[in-house]
């Protein structure tokens, strides 16, 4: 490929990401993970701050004064999971000052704000941290080092101590790295000590507090990725008994015991990703087993906080809305404190928040049109604390277009939604498919829409479909479960009846249509083009194009052959049929494939694979290999350079 630095391309993605964030050089861009106190009085949220387009943005805890976000501790590296204690009187939060990518506890006292002082040191990194019910102890998740991490997070494995080897020296995996398991262990305010709750043998995914005495948690025997997909609910208890609650057929995940431990909820969902949870809510009686399935009103649960015993409030989407609500005990009473077309995922993948003792909620909220502000919502209605809001939004929303709702029908007369991206005028334009990850996940109107080549597409002329297809999110579980068994058969119609009906009403021109999209989005962008020759570029980013291959060299591999009801051994069953390296001799589309060298989920193979299978049948292809980069590309420079690529490749074949 030619030099990118002297291309129209390359200036323009350069241009383009300059007037976006280098007004924020040094403040925050982006803000998730809100907690308040019990009061309503002090609020705290996490930031994203870049100082300069390089690496990753580090993190930063903030609360607001006077509208303005300001930063609470002025330690080195990265600060984040910020939680005050129930009296609101402490502050605890995760922080890697003394090792980049390692977070100890750390502790501001008595309500002030200042520096903050270290916890006892934990072996690994601390993944989470909660306050037991009456304030004197602190759950703490923690990973080992070279624990993996799910597709979510980036894949690969997080921060990892190495003696210096030699440059010959080979790589092992022999199963047995002790360090890569997942822990609890318990820190207590008044006399400092920290101490280990979980045994030896069991790897705790997430947890939380049941009662001040006990803990429930996702757990397994096995530490890899794998294993969480078939993770139980269990009770552990600080006497070191561990007893199993509930197993599912599908996955559990945000485990929550009620503050006197006479209750748990936990969600149920068929899942893709650790911790990219949306399902039903289960309330589990942790002496009996005895479980409950309390009805939503129609909302996919994404995270559960208990305000008193009898309390029990949720965040969830329901279809394209965010919605918070509070569950009544013992009546299952449904009180919907929101129902919103803003996002409330705050950057991060399903929408969450907080709630105050008195029902109200703090949420990250936006949308295509609305950068993240910091929302307060209760019987008064809603105010906003603070925002993110600088000059680079202010170019953002000048050439990113608008955004807007859209449903169509499938072939067998299912509806399916999704939210259009468009520059001003009216068409039709070249259209790109924007394909999301999963399948068990799906898109809202939110800030970008969770990915920079969305406005960056459209201010160069593009339409943009982001599409939820049968297997998304925000419609329950048959709808989320219609994937299972059959990844690339009746989705693929999905899309194809989308782009048809934008055809059809004169938004997209039907010679100019391209696809992008990442992991399950990859998959499909190199499915499609092998099913259906009208596309004339593609982009598949960490894509799986071989169900062969990857059950082999994957680290969720089993999860794989589960979802598409394959036996990889069985000539002719799904893992070959649906694989697109082996349809390649079907394609027509140019295809620029994307990976990145520490993928575990995806590992670049396939990309490889398809670019091979493309070019041995005439088909135009390149591939990128990102040599740091895991399940995606999220680095400076290398985002930079990507999307260069990327549009350079769509204005080639579909501008022509």
């Amino acid at each position: 490929m030619e030099d990118l630095e002297t291309t129209t391309a390359y200036r323009k993605v350069t241009e383009h990401l300059q007037a976006l964030h280098e007004p924020a050089f040094g403040r925050p861009h982006a803000i998730r993970e809100p907690h308040v106190t019990r009061d309503g009085e002090r609020v705290v949220v996490t930031g994203a701050v870049l100082d300069e387009l390089s690496g990753l943005p580090r993190t930063v805890v903030y609360t607001t004064e006077d509208g303005e976000l300001r930063a609470v501790s002025a330690g080195r590296g990265s600060a984040r999971g910020a939680r005050f204690s129930p009296d609101g009187n402490m502050l605890a939060f995760l922080s890697d000052r003394r090792e980049a990518g390692v977070f100890q506890l750390q502790l501001l006292p008595d309500g002030r704000l200042g520096e903050a002082l270290p916890a006892p040191e934990v072996p690994g990194t601390v993944e989470y941290a909660h306050w037991s019910p009456d304030g004197e102890r602190i759950l703490l998740g923690v990973a080992g080092l070279g624990a993996e991490l799910s597709g979510g997070q980036g894949s690969g494995t997080n921060a990892k101590q190495q003696r210096e080897k030699p440059s010959w020296f080979p790589e092992i995996d022999d199963g047995t790295d002790d360090a890569a398991w997942r822990s609890l262990w318990v820190y207590t305010v008044s006399t400092e000590e920290l101490t280990r709750l979980s045994p030896e043998g069991l790897n705790c995914w997430e947890a939380g507090w049941c009662g001040p005495d006990r803990v429930v948690a996702i757990s397994s025997d096995e530490p890899g990725e794998d294993a969480w997909y078939t993770a139980q609910l269990s009770l552990l208890g600080f006497d070191g008994e561990v007893r199993k609650l509930l197993g599912s057929a599908v996955q559990l995940g945000l485990p929550a015991g009620s503050p006197d431990g006479t209750k748990v909820a936990v969600v149920e969902a068929v899942c893709s990703d650790r911790w990219l949870v949306a399902g039903d809510l289960l309330l589990v009686d942790p002496e009996t087993g005895a479980v409950r399935r309390i009805g939503t009103e129609g909302t996919d649960v994404t995270q559960v906080e208990w305000l008193d015993t009898d309390r029990l409030g949720y965040f969830g989407q329901r279809r394209l809305d965010s919605v918070a609500g509070i569950v009544a005990l013992p009546e299952e009473r449904i009180q919907e404190v929101f129902a919103t077309e803003l996002s409330c995922s705050g950057g991060s993948f399903y929408p969450h928040g907080a709630f105050t003792a008195d029902g109200r909620t703090l949420t990250v909220q936006d949308s295509y049109q609305v950068a993240p502000q910091l929302v307060f919502t209760g019987p008064g209605g809603r105010v906003m604390l603070a925002s993110v809001a600088h000059p680079g939004t202010s170019y953002l929303l000048s050439v990113a277009g608008t955004a807007e709702a859209i449903t169509w029908t499938a072939p067998d007369g299912l509806e399916i939604d999704g939210i259009l991206c468009r520059p001003a005028g009216e068409g039709p334009f070249p259209l790109v498919v924007n394909i999301h990850g999963g399948p068990i996940w799906s898109f809202q109107n939110s800030w970008s829409m969770r990915y920079p080549w969305v406005p960056l597409l459209v201010a160069q002329g593009y339409a943009v479909l982001n599409p939820n297809p049968r297997g998304s999110s925000g419609r329950g579980q048959d709808f989320a479960g219609r994937v299972v068994g059959d990844m690339g058969g009746e989705d693929t119609q999905d899309y194809l009846s989308g782009i048809d009906a934008l055809v059809t009403r004169g938004i997209a021109e039907e010679a100019r249509i391209g696809l992008i999209g990442g992991s399950y989005g990859g998959f499909m962008s190199s499915w499609l083009v092998t099913q259906d020759r009208r596309f004339a570029a593609a982009v598949p980013i960490s894509p799986v194009t071989d169900w062969y291959s990857q059950s082999f060299t994957s680290n969720i591999s089993a999860w794989g052959n589960r979802f598409l009801d394959a036996d990889p051994e069985a000539a002719g069953s799904r893992a070959h049929t649906r694989s697109p390296v082996l349809h390649a001799s079907n394609a027509r589309t140019p295809c620029l494939n994307v990976a990145g060298a520490h993928d575990h989920c995806t590992p670049p193979g396939q990309a490889r694979e398809f670019h091979h299978a493309l070019r041995a049948n005439g088909v135009p292809s390149a591939l990128l290999i990102y040599p740091e980069e895991g399940h995606g590309v999220r680095a400076f420079p290398a985002q930079l350079d990507f999307l260069a690529r990327a549009l350079q490749w769509f204005d080639r074949y579909l501008l022509g």
